[in-house]
């Protein structure tokens, strides 16, 4: 097991953005909270998740991203890039989010010793509404490239977070998919079904499952 900090814990409030030619109210826009946030099974209280069609809920809770990965960010971009910046929950330090495995916890220890435990489910995958936010168009092909996607994480066990909590890493199935390795399926104009059949075996998160199983109907066709 190895000790990582909570460096940072973001919530957003309804913010309209300008995505191609429309207009669309997203909570992508967070920004950093100085106090102490609840986690809980349904998401961070104070945090709204606009689109549910495609983010929030159990298997969605919390957008994890990490300071190591923000870090080639700031060598990439010239610049170091605020926590919050690609609408990330929770930044800790300590990790790569597409080593972590699905199944793979993280247990969050605050100073009153009260303990929250998140579980990896699926990488994030970007969209215009993240280019919209950037300012370029171009962005979301780049947070692809980059293969840096940060994770999803359902909560097991709720709390409250803050900077500066301890985060201990408590590895899963070794044999789990990897952030990455879902992550790559999704760009994979082929997929070995064989594989996403084995992915299927894992707490993979609800909408990612579904996307797994339309990938294996449409190889059977």
């Amino acid at each position: 097991m190895t000790s990582m900090k909570v460096i940072s814990v973001n919530v957003g409030q309804p913010t309209a953005l300008q995505v191609g030619n429309r207009t669309k109210v997203t909570g992508i826009v967070k920004h950093a909270v100085p106090g102490r946030v609840r986690f809980t099974p349904a998401g961070l209280e104070g945090d709204r998740v606009m689109d549910r069609q495609h983010h929030g809920g159990a298997d969605q809770a919390v957008y994890v991203y990490t300071r190591e990965d923000y870090d080639v960010w700031a060598e990439r971009m010239g610049a170091e890039q605020v926590p919050g910046t690609f609408g990330e929950n929770l930044v800790v330090s300590g990790l790569e989010s597409a080593r972590m495995r699905v199944g793979d916890r993280l247990e969050l220890r605050g100073p009153e010793a009260e303990v929250v435990v998140l579980e990896v489910t699926a990488p994030r995958i970007p969209c215009g509404t993240l280019g919209a936010h950037m300012g370029d168009a171009g962005f979301v092909k780049r947070f692809a490239r980059e293969r840096r996607p940060g994770f999803y994480a359902r909560v097991l066990a709720g709390g409250t977070v803050g900077r500066g909590d301890t985060v201990m890493y408590l590895p899963g199935d070794p044999l789990a998919p990897t952030v990455g390795d879902l992550f790559d399926m999704v760009y994979d104009k082929v997929p070995e079904a064989e594989r996403l059949n084995a992915f299927l075996t894992y707490p993979v998160a609800e909408r990612f499952r579904e996307n797994i199983e339309e990938r294996l109907a449409e190889l059977r066709r």
